[in-house]
């Protein structure tokens, strides 16, 4: 058993520990964007972990990643959030924190610049490997994490989108040859109005058709973002990296 998943059957021993683990989280600043980073429970300098990249759900900040990553993993990863590219208009919202991800295209170009800022940042403080960096988002981040992951696929080793539909306009599958190579996870609840079953059907056989491989998941409908749905994320991932690892060639 390597490491990694021996580490994740120990965080389901570890639960307890949450309280004192959200201290290893510390939130820092960026230009021009927040970024909230996350350090695995006990991390081992020595140890090249997995990068998980997640884009917070409409509404919220980068500091759902205090949320989020408790319920993915304490041990196995080390994580970063930006911040959503735009504020919600004050009649949704009053809150100058509550943000989202529009698909304009100034707003796509800002936050792959972002993204690619939050991974060097990372870099200059932990030991990542560089194969193994995923991306991950809930809604309207979850959209915009298969953007991001289709427009430079050589960058990222899979991306999950938790009841986010698939990207729509300005060419999302342009690199369509190298998106091939990536691992996607479709998580949904079912009634979902967000993202109803038949736009993901829809989706799906758009997937299939442009041959990219897709695991998807459904949830009972009740709570978008569910522990049962993080804790699946961290069962992918382990998945993904088994493969890769069991692959002839690795060019993630």
């Amino acid at each position: 058993m390597n490491r990694l998943m021996s580490d994740m059957l120990q965080d389901t021993k570890q639960s307890s520990t949450r309280g004192d683990f959200l201290e290893s989280i510390e939130t820092v600043s960026a230009d021009p964007t927040g970024l909230s980073v996350f350090a695995p429970l006990h991390y081992e300098p020595d140890y090249t972990y997995p990068l998980l990249v997640w884009l917070h759900g409409s509404g919220q900040n980068e500091n759902q990643l205090r949320y989020v990553m408790p319920r993915i993993s304490m041990r196995n990863y080390v994580a970063v959030a930006p911040r959503g590219t735009e504020v919600i208009s004050e009649e949704a919202s009053d809150r100058t924190d509550a943000l989202t991800w529009p698909q304009a295209e100034k707003h796509v170009q800002q936050t792959l610049e972002n993204v690619l800022e939050s991974i060097e940042h990372t870099r200059q403080h932990f030991h990542i490997h560089p194969g193994r960096i995923f991306l991950a988002g809930s809604g309207s981040g979850g959209t915009m994490a298969v953007r991001v992951a289709m427009s430079m696929p050589n960058y990222f080793c899979g991306v999950a989108s938790i009841g986010g539909a698939l990207p729509t306009g300005n060419t999302p599958f342009r690199h369509l040859l190298e998106a091939r190579r990536l691992s996607l996870l479709l998580s949904v609840e079912r009634d979902n109005l967000d993202y109803p079953d038949s736009m993901v059907c829809a989706n799906l056989r758009l997937l299939h058709t442009a041959g990219i491989t897709v695991t998807l998941r459904q949830y009972p409908g009740g709570d978008s973002l569910s522990d049962l749905m993080l804790s699946d994320i961290d069962r992918w991932i382990m998945e993904t990296i088994s493969e890769s690892q069991q692959a002839p060639v690795v060019t993630c």
